[in-house]
């Protein structure tokens, strides 16, 4: 896995170590990180996101509790052979959808028109995928 993968967003509301396991859970639910993929280092998270290694180190760590992620030794941190992947479209999509009844909530106090949140939505979608 490459550390670009890895999109931190400092001035975010969620804590670094949520957006890390988040993004990780999506990664090996999707496929995208498959058994036995290797992670980068915390050190290599750590230097190309600008943050403290121990909040690398804390998401991992609760990774492993999870069953998802496993230490081997001379490899570091991999997915471990339980992490089912990928998972059917459903499940998938009841990862996002707290973030997705979050945007509805917000669009509606907005008094935002759907056709243009959706519109948005899809422009972002679109250019995420290019």
């Amino acid at each position: 896995m490459d550390t670009s993968l890895l999109r931190v967003e400092p001035n975010a509301p969620e804590p670094i170590y949520r957006q890390i396991i988040a993004q990780v859970r999506r990664l090996i639910a999707s496929g995208q990180l498959a058994a036995g993929a290797s992670l980068p280092s915390v050190r290599d998270i750590a230097a190309a996101h600008a943050i403290n290694p121990m909040t690398v180190s804390k998401a991992y760590s609760l990774l492993e509790a999870e069953g998802l992620l496993e230490r081997q030794r001379g490899k570091g941190m991999v997915v471990s052979a339980q992490a089912r992947r990928p998972k059917p479209v459903s499940e998938r999509m009841a990862l996002i959808e707290p973030g997705l009844t979050a945007l509805a909530r917000q669009a509606q106090e907005l008094e935002l028109p759907a056709e243009r949140v959706l519109r948005r939505l899809e422009a972002l979608l679109n250019k995420e995928n290019a």
